[in-house]
């Protein structure tokens, strides 16, 4: 890869914070240091774009180009990195057509992944690759659209189901919990469909998947035996579990919004922050080491942010849908949340050097 490690990496920080600080100043956070600065206006008009198309869709596209081990499989990280960067610039076309090409190598990745192993859930991995695609491309000529927005949501959604439908295959499975996933996964591309259509229809439609989702993952994924274990094992069940509830949260609210009420903030930050964040938390002691090559020391510090997520949401979708102070200050703590999040990983990282020091070769 011609593209280092610490390069990518400064990238992909790059688009995670300015995708909060925009996220923030969208939120009403006063913040007259970060506002005046001039990319500032755009990082709070395309926080979507930022974390989800730069920061995520990067994060995925390594993971997946990792798998594939192919060098040309990392053109869609790449493309997507850089393509939130010229966003920033102010270069917009090409930072769109970066993403979409990033989208379109992304979709060849999972093309051969599904060629060396055709199973549903590898199946499932390309469906979202492709609902990613579409929804870059829309997203190059209608800006952040109820459609976009559906579709970028919809491709994180499908990843992450994915990734829980391969493990539940640990696991005996129900001759119904198949069916209804592929009756929900339907229901979920009916309704990005529509969001371009019939908003209003389109947004209950997907609301209703995504609740669906959410007690399918609550009846059928191996989390709910997990749990009662320990150590690592728990703790990626813990975050599993309440992002599933956030997911539910999420789709309730994604379609009241659609049918009128004011809750637009809570179904985006539910399904962002609740369900998504809450597996990059749970999975991260075990991604990190694979993708990054960084080795984590495991304890209950992870619990922390863990809590902290689940209690600042809490106050954001409660508080904040009284008053846009609580909201901002809700806001505020999940923007915390974040950064105590990456101190914990750093010193857990920290911890397994102390505790793993490199042997030195004795002397022949």
């Amino acid at each position: 890869m011609w593209v280092t490690r610490p390069v990518m990496m400064g990238l992909v920080l790059i688009s995670l914070v300015s995708g909060v600080l925009g996220g923030l100043l969208r939120a009403g956070v006063s913040m007259p240091a970060v506002a005046q600065w001039d990319w500032a206006s755009q990082a709070a008009g395309l926080h979507a774009a930022l974390m989800i198309g730069g920061f995520l869709g990067t994060v995925i596209g390594i993971e997946r180009a990792v798998a594939v081990r192919q060098a040309w499989a990392f053109a869609a990280p790449i493309a997507s990195a850089l393509g939130a960067l010229c966003l920033l610039l102010k270069q917009y076309t090409w930072g769109v057509d970066l993403l979409v090409l990033a989208a379109a190598v992304f979709v060849v990745v999972n093309i051969v992944i599904v060629k060396k192993q055709s199973a549903p859930h590898t199946w499932l991995l390309l469906l979202s690759a492709l609902v990613w695609l579409w929804g870059n491309a829309r997203f190059m000529i209608m800006i952040l659209s109820d459609e976009v927005l559906a579709s970028w949501f919809s491709f994180l959604v499908l990843t992450i189901a994915a990734e829980r439908l391969e493990m539940s295959r640990l696991t005996r499975g129900h001759p119904k919990a198949q069916p209804w996933l592929m009756a929900v996964v339907a229901a979920l591309l009916a309704g990005v469909w529509l969001s371009g259509r019939d908003p209003m229809m389109g947004g209950v439609v997907l609301g209703l998947a995504l609740t669906s989702l959410a007690v399918w993952l609550g009846l059928f994924d191996i989390a709910r035996h997990t749990v009662r274990t320990q150590g690592l094992s728990q703790y990626m069940a813990v975050c599993l579990l309440s992002g599933y509830v956030w997911l539910g949260v999420a789709g309730l609210c994604w379609a009241a919004h659609a049918m009128g009420a004011p809750v637009r903030d809570a179904a985006l930050h539910a399904l962002g922050l609740g369900f998504v964040i809450s597996m990059v938390m749970g999975h991260a002691p075990v991604i990190l080491p694979a993708v990054a090559r960084v080795k984590l020391y495991f304890d209950r510090r992870f619990y922390g942010p863990l809590l902290l997520l689940q209690l600042s949401l809490l106050w954001r979708l409660v508080a904040g849908y009284l008053s846009p102070e609580a909201r901002a200050w809700g806001a505020a703590l999940n923007a915390i949340t974040l950064v105590v999040f990456a101190l914990t990983v750093v010193s857990a990282a920290v911890s397994w050097q102390r505790h793993h020091p490199p042997t030195r070769r004795r002397p022949r």
